[in-house]
């Protein structure tokens, strides 16, 4: 692995959220959106917004930026959690943007839990990742329970359609 197939893979996991935004929340009625679920963090609202928090604190450990989430109340309506996931995305890109293989090998977690001292970029990042992916896999069944028609998200398509440069 190295800076750029970080790069490349953060591309796949916002494009499938995005692909999984426009096609399959954008689809739900505002009473589906928020409609309780046992399961794991709850309604899409609220898996949607852990997604997005989750990434934000990650890259806000690593790069030292601020952290942008003021609170799940603050994201009234779909449009400003969309928004909050744009920005989020932004500053996941910008930090990539300055990413070195050489940064892959450090131990960027300075003062968070004692757990995350040994932790090295490189698994910082694919947790993330895998993250991203477990939860979008939770929306998606949501969004197939709701009768919202769901593809696949699995990597190798994205692969096929944006090879490696």
């Amino acid at each position: 692995m190295n800076a750029n197939s970080f790069r490349h893979l953060y591309a796949y996991h916002y494009s499938e959220n995005r692909k999984m935004w426009d096609s399959g929340i954008a689809l739900l009625s505002d009473e589906q959106f928020v409609q309780a679920s046992p399961y794991s963090r709850g309604s899409v609202r609220e898996q949607v917004i852990h997604l997005m928090r989750v990434d934000d604190a990650w890259f806000t450990d690593v790069s030292g930026e601020a952290y942008l989430f003021k609170g799940a109340e603050a994201l009234s309506d779909r449009d400003a959690i969309r928004a909050y996931g744009d920005v989020v995305e932004e500053k996941v890109r910008a930090y990539l943007a300055t990413l070195t293989d050489d940064m892959l090998f450090t131990k960027p977690i300075t003062d968070g839990e004692e757990e995350d001292k040994d932790v090295l970029l490189w698994q910082v990042l694919i947790h993330v990742m895998n993250h991203g992916t477990d939860h979008r896999a939770q929306i998606l069944r949501l969004l197939n329970d709701f009768g919202v028609q769901t593809e696949s998200q699995d990597y190798i398509f994205y692969v096929y359609e944006n090879p490696l440069e």
